[in-house]
C-alpha cells in the first residue's frame, strides 16, 4: 500500500498528458528512454506526450504514438489517471492500455526502447510518476472472492486449487459467517495452495488475522474504509476496499490504497439491497481515477472485455472461481 502525498494543485496549472501502456499478449510492455536534449533525458517512461488544444485524449495518444514510434492504434482503452508535480510542471497523466496496433514500431526520435516484464524491470531510472503504474501492472485482470461458507470448505478448496492451476493470482477470503478458528485454518490452507503460484491472498476486514497468518493484505469493507484515519499506519502489504459511490472512491484514493472494487455493476446475491450501477455510471465514476478498479456485481468471464473497455483493471467475482 502506497502513501503518495497528493499535491495541492488548486492554484497550479495542470498540463494534460497522455501515456500508452503498449502490451503484448504475454504481458510484456514497452518503455522508451527520453532522448538527449529533453527534460529528464535518460529516464525511462511510457511513450506519449502533451495533449494539444482541441485534441481528445485518444486523438492525442494516436498522434504521439505515430510521431514517436510510427504505429497506429487499433484498440486501446482508458485506464488510470494520475496527477504528479515535477519541478517544472504539474501534469495529469492519462494512461491508456494499448492492446492492438499496426505498423512497424520504429523509434523516430532515436530514443532507446525496450520490452519489459512487470515483475522484472531491468532498466532505470524510471520517471517517478510512472511508479504506481508499474505496480498496477502487477495486478491481474481477475480478483476472485471465496464463498466457502455457502458451498463447503472442501469444495471451495478444490475450486481454488483448480483456479490457481489455471492462472488465478489474486484472491480475497471473505467468510463473514465462519467461526474464527475455522476461518484461520481455512486461510492457512488457502495460503499453502497459493504460495507456489506466487498468488496474492487478501483477508476481508480482519487486519489482525492477516498479520497472524502472514497473508498478503487486507480488503476493507466500505464502512471500514470511511472510518480509517489517513494518518493510520496500517502496517501490511496490499490494501484494497469495496466502494459503491464517488465519496468512497475519493476516500480510498486519499488513503493511497492499492486498488478498489466498485459495484454492484449488475444485480448480485451478496448485495441484494444495493441498486446496480450499470456500466454507464460505473465508467463515469472511474473516469480520471487514480487507482486500479475492479468491477464487482454479477460478473463473469464474459464481462472482462467490457469492464476493461470502461476503464477497469478487470473484474471481481465470487462465483467465478471455478
Amino acid at each position: 500500500m502506497s502513501h503518495e502525498v497528493v499535491p495541492n494543485i488548486e492554484l497550479t496549472p495542470i498540463v494534460e498528458v497522455v501515456a500508452a501502456v503498449i502490451l503484448q499478449p504475454d504481458g510484456q510492455f514497452l518503455l522508451t528512454q527520453r532522448p538527449k536534449g529533453k527534460l529528464y533525458s535518460g529516464y525511462w517512461e511510457f511513450p506519449g506526450g502533451k495533449v494539444e488544444t482541441g485534441e481528445s485524449l485518444l486523438y492525442a495518444l494516436e498522434r504521439e504514438l505515430w510521431e514517436e514510434l510510427g504505429i497506429h492504434i487499433r484498440y486501446a482503452h482508458p485506464w488510470i489517471s494520475r496527477v504528479f508535480t515535477y519541478a517544472h510542471a504539474t501534469v495529469r497523466l492519462h494512461f491508456f492500455r494499448v492492446v492492438d496496433w499496426e505498423g512497424n514500431l520504429t523509434p523516430r526520435e532515436m530514443q532507446a526502447v525496450c520490452w519489459q516484464i512487470p515483475n522484472q524491470i531491468e532498466v532505470s531510472p524510471i520517471l517517478p510518476a510512472n511508479g504506481p503504474i508499474l505496480q498496477a501492472l502487477l495486478l491481474p485482470p481477475l480478483y476472485a472472492i471465496t464463498h466457502a461458507s455457502e458451498i463447503g470448505i472442501e469444495l471451495a478448496l478444490q475450486q481454488i486449487e483448480h483456479a490457481l492451476q489455471n492462472g488465478l493470482r489474486l484472491l480475497q477470503i471473505r467468510e463473514k459467517q465462519m467461526e474464527r478458528d475455522k476461518l484461520r485454518e481455512f486461510v492457512e490452507r488457502v495460503l499453502a495452495f497459493a504460495r507456489p503460484y506466487q498468488a496474492k491472498v487478501l483477508i476481508n476486514s480482519d487486519i489482525e488475522l492477516a498479520r497472524e497468518t502472514r497473508a498478503d493484505g487486507v480488503h476493507f469493507t466500505s464502512s471500514q474504509l470511511m472510518s480509517i484515519s489517513r494518518q493510520t499506519d496500517l502496517g501490511y502489504g496490499l490494501g484494497s476496499a469495496s466502494c459503491h459511490n464517488a465519496e468512497e472512491l475519493y476516500t480510498a484514493e486519499q488513503l493511497g490504497l492499492d486498488f478498489v472494487v466498485l459495484g454492484p455493476v449488475q444485480s448480485t446475491l451478496s448485495h441484494p439491497g444495493l441498486p446496480p450501477l450499470g456500466w454507464r455510471k460505473f465508467a463515469s465514476l472511474i473516469r480520471g481515477y487514480s487507482l486500479p478498479v475492479y468491477a464487482l456485481g454479477g460478473m463473469s468471464s464474459r464481462d472482462l472485455v467490457i469492464a476493461q473497455e470502461m476503464g477497469a483493471q478487470g473484474i471481481a467475482t465470487m462465483r467465478g472461481i471455478a
